[in-house]
């Protein structure tokens, strides 16, 4: 029997990482596969690629970093990112701190807000109101109009309920009001659902590009994802500008439209990546800690 149960599990977990490694490896290689090709000659390239790089160089990112407006959108995404992820944290987790206590109207108040996670008002008033408020072809039209997201405010709620009241209470006889009890207390021990959010809050920062496309025009405060966009639909025009752009001892390289669009891909793509061993460790345990209550 032990030895049926031994083999029974030998092919359970034979099959199991078998399956998973096979999805890693779906999930893996598209991304390892526009790394490989950014980095190759795009000669060799367009020959055909699959698991080494070809005649590796970087000139496809010199090509696309030597772009116009490149590195002034960079400045501009970084800026939001860090400003809209900064202020999203923190008016969220003030939020949810506040909807847990004891205040008049906070249930209505809270359900208002469920309310906006499946209903909204639709692109032209949401356009209108923005433009009341003298927000349009501004830098804050980035960071106000998120500041506030329902499903953080859920997430942070919970946990919020979660830490134990007698640490909020003894704080409360020793004086202390509510701004002096999240500060000091509450916001200190939400770390793991904080970094949870700062996750999701810095990847949508980042690769939104349609809150620029519509409500501003003004180039220098274009992002970089739409700067990349835009050159993206142009990947063909690149590949044929002068290679006097480049850096020294690079001109003559050939480059081509798939390469110029593999390179943009890159780098839309890598800060993010970069941001999240970080706060991995906390990711998991604050997602499964702000969805335990409901």
């Amino acid at each position: 029997m032990e030895k049926r149960k031994k083999r029974s599990d030998v092919v359970f977990y034979g099959i199991t990482y078998s399956i998973m490694i096979l999805l890693m490896f779906v999930c893996f290689y598209p991304f390892y596969y526009v790394f490989i090709y950014s980095i190759s000659d795009s000669a060799l390239a367009q020959k055909g690629i699959s698991l080494l790089p070809k005649g590796i160089t970087l000139t496809n990112y010199v090509k696309v970093m030597n772009l116009e407006g490149i590195m002034r959108s960079f400045g501009v995404s970084i800026s939001r990112t860090v400003a809209g992820t900064l202020i999203t944290v923190v008016a969220c987790s003030f939020f949810a701190y506040l909807v847990t206590k004891e205040l008049y109207g906070r249930k209505l108040i809270y359900r208002f807000v469920i309310i906006t996670m499946y209903f909204n008002s639709g692109l032209i008033p949401c356009y209108l109101t923005l433009k009341a408020y003298h927000l349009t072809n501004t830098f804050w039209v980035y960071i106000i109009p998120g500041a506030v997201s329902a499903y953080y405010v859920v997430l942070l709620k919970t946990f919020i309920e979660s830490l134990p009241m007698s640490l909020e209470e003894s704080a409360k006889l020793d004086g202390a009001g509510y701004i002096v009890i999240f500060f000091k207390i509450i916001f200190p021990l939400s770390k793991p659902i904080l970094a949870t959010i700062t996750v999701f809050s810095a990847v949508a920062q980042w690769n939104n590009w349609f809150d620029n496309y519509i409500y501003v025009q003004d180039d220098s405060l274009k992002t970089l994802q739409l700067v990349l966009y835009e050159y993206l639909n142009q990947a063909s025009q690149i590949s044929q500008m002068s290679t006097s752009t480049l850096q020294h001892g690079l001109e003559g390289a050939s480059i081509t439209a798939q390469s110029v669009r593999m390179a943009i891909t890159m780098v839309a793509t890598l800060p993010v990546l970069f941001v999240y061993p970080f706060m991995q460790k906390y990711f998991v345990k604050g997602i499964m800690l702000g969805a335990v209550k409901g």
